[in-house]
C-alpha cells in the first residue's frame, strides 16, 4: 500500500533514480395567436398551461465553455491564451511520505504555453532542506536537473509530474485544443456544493472527472485513477491574477489520505522566460 503513495512524493524520490445558467429558453409556443380562440384555449392560458416552459438541455461542452468564460474574466480561451503565454509561479509545498512524515519545500514553476498541452514547456524546481532539483517537461518528454547535471527521474517521479499536467485544470480549460472529449455525467450536490460533474477523456484515453460549482462555475475538485490509486485534488482560495482566475491553494489525496498541500505565494504571467530553463544541456 505504501508503494501507492510514491506518486505523490515522487519529486523527493526523483533525486535517487485551467454562474452558468443554461440559457433557459422560456416559453411559449411560437405559433401566431388567432383573433378568436376557443373557451378551452382561453381557460388553458388562464391556468398557465397553454404555454409550457422548455429548458434547453445542458451539455458538457456548454458547462466547460461557460467555465472558460469565468476563468478568463469574460474573455474565455482568447484571454487565457493571450495573458498566459508564460507563467512564473512561486510558493510552498508539503508532501507526506508513506510513513506519515511531512517534507516541506519552496518551489518555482516556469511555464511556456504551447498550442496544446503536449507542446507545453514546464520546469518545476523544488528546494527541500537537504536538496534542490528540477523536473522539466519539454517536447513531451520529462527529465531531471540536479547540480546542473541532467538525470533520468524514476518512473514514478515522472508519472507524478505528468499527472500534474494531464490531470489538471488546464486540461479542462484547453480540452478543445487538445482534442479531448467532454461528457456531462449529472448534476449533484457534493460536500454541500451543487456541482456539474464532467468527465474529460484525452486523446491518450486518460480520464479525469471534474466537479464544477453550478453557481460560480469554478472547479472545486477533480478525480482520477492511476495504477490502482484513486487521486482527488481540491482547489481553494480562488482569486484573480492579471485578469484570470487562479486557485491559490490545492490539496491532493491518494486513497483518502492527504499526500500533498501546495500554496501559491505569487504568480506572474507574460514575462520573458529564458529558453535555457527547458534545455537538457
Amino acid at each position: 500500500m505504501f508503494r501507492r503513495f510514491a506518486y505523490c512524493f515522487s519529486f523527493f524520490l526523483a533525486l535517487f533514480g485551467g454562474c452558468f445558467s443554461v440559457s433557459a429558453q422560456q416559453a411559449a409556443e411560437t405559433a401566431p395567436t388567432p383573433q378568436k380562440e376557443s373557451n378551452k384555449k382561453k381557460d388553458e392560458k388562464k391556468n398557465g398551461n397553454s404555454a409550457k416552459n422548455s429548458t434547453q438541455p445542458i451539455t458538457g461542452e456548454q458547462v466547460v465553455e461557460s467555465t472558460l468564460f469565468i476563468y478568463g474574466l469574460g474573455g474565455g480561451r482568447a484571454t487565457l491564451s493571450q495573458i498566459r503565454k508564460t507563467a512564473l509561479e512561486r510558493g510552498k509545498v508539503t508532501v507526506t511520505d508513506a510513513e506519515g512524515k511531512s517534507l516541506q519545500a519552496n518551489y518555482s514553476r516556469w511555464t511556456q504555453r504551447g498550442d496544446t498541452l503536449d507542446k507545453e514547456r514546464i520546469r518545476l524546481e523544488q528546494e527541500f532542506p537537504s536538496a534542490r532539483y528540477s523536473l522539466v517537461f519539454s517536447d513531451a518528454k520529462i527529465f531531471g536537473i540536479y547540480n546542473d547535471s541532467v538525470f533520468t527521474p524514476r518512473e514514478d517521479a515522472s508519472k507524478a509530474f505528468e499527472n500534474q499536467i494531464v490531470h489538471g485544470i488546464e486540461a479542462l480549460l484547453r480540452y478543445k485544443e487538445n482534442g479531448s472529449t467532454i461528457e456531462l455525467v449529472r448534476k449533484e450536490t457534493v460536500e454541500g456544493v451543487e456541482s456539474y460533474i464532467v468527465d474529460l477523456t484525452d486523446k491518450e484515453n486518460r480520464k479525469t472527472r471534474f466537479y464544477i460549482s453550478t453557481k460560480q462555475l469554478r472547479v472545486k475538485m477533480l478525480e482520477y485513477e492511476d495504477a490502482g490509486v484513486k487521486f482527488r485534488r481540491k482547489f481553494y482560495d480562488y482569486n484573480y491574477a492579471q485578469g484570470t482566475l487562479v486557485p491559490f491553494r490545492t490539496v491532493l489525496w491518494a486513497d483518502n489520505k492527504i499526500v500533498e498541500e501546495a500554496e501559491i505565494g505569487t504568480v506572474t504571467y507574460g514575462q520573458k522566460i529564458d529558453e535555457n530553463l527547458f534545455a537538457a544541456s
